[in-house]
């Protein structure tokens, strides 16, 4: 299967369209680095180009491509292909039909010891399920804590600023800034420049409205 660290380099999350274009690019060449990939590695590519149009809110092309990948060929392709119908569901407004698609996808990914996909459904569980937002969010952090990949660990600093804005907007900035705090300890450690600057901006938020 290919690395995260494979597919990062073709997303650009601020740009769904740019990745749709470097994801189609991908699976025309056939070859990622120099490297051609196999039916299986196709498969996961799929599901991430499927991810970057349903960002761009063709959510029945998106759901249509997902429904053309074969999940027999490999187990990790269909927690991917759960975790992207999931989304495609929460954002077209079935928040409520994706809960159980990531649950499946958070169990077989712990089970297939796939961390950084198991931690992502933890993440989409803490949006998607409102009325259990934290401790879908504390079952992530404690989850991809113990990680044993950086960039699996790198959801601890999501996790703990969703968590921060889910606070802050609820009247508790005591209480965000903790979570804040804690997502630029694992921004600095594991994360990006753009993680740690997002963390101090919460960390500014709350100290702006506890006077």
């Amino acid at each position: 299967m290919l690395d995260q660290s494979t597919l990062d380099a073709l997303w650009n999350f601020s740009d769904p369209s740019a990745s749709e274009a470097a994801f189609r690019r991908a699976l025309e060449d056939g070859a990622l680095g120099g490297r051609p990939f196999d039916d299986a590695e196709r498969g996961e590519l799929t599901t991430q180009l499927g991810r970057a149009i349903g960002l761009q809110g063709r959510y029945e092309e998106a759901d249509a491509l997902l429904d053309g990948i074969d999940c027999e060929e490999d187990p990790t392709i269909s927690v991917r292909v759960l975790l992207e119908r999931g989304r495609v569901l929460n954002s077209s407004g079935h928040a409520a039909m994706a809960v159980p698609l990531f649950e499946q996808a958070a169990e077989l990914g712990e089970h297939l010891g796939d961390e950084f996909l198991a931690a992502d459904a933890f993440h989409m569980l803490a949006i998607a399920d409102s009325d259990h937002a934290e401790s879908w969010a504390r079952a992530g952090i404690e989850y991809a804590r113990e990680a044993h990949s950086p960039r699996a660990q790198r959801w601890c600093v999501s996790l703990h600023g969703n968590l921060g804005w889910m606070f802050l907007d609820a009247g508790e900035p005591h209480r965000a800034l903790v979570e804040f705090q804690l997502a630029e300890q694992w921004a600095s450690r594991v994360g990006t420049p753009e993680q740690a600057e997002w963390a101090r901006e919460g960390i500014a938020a709350c100290r702006a409205l506890a006077g």
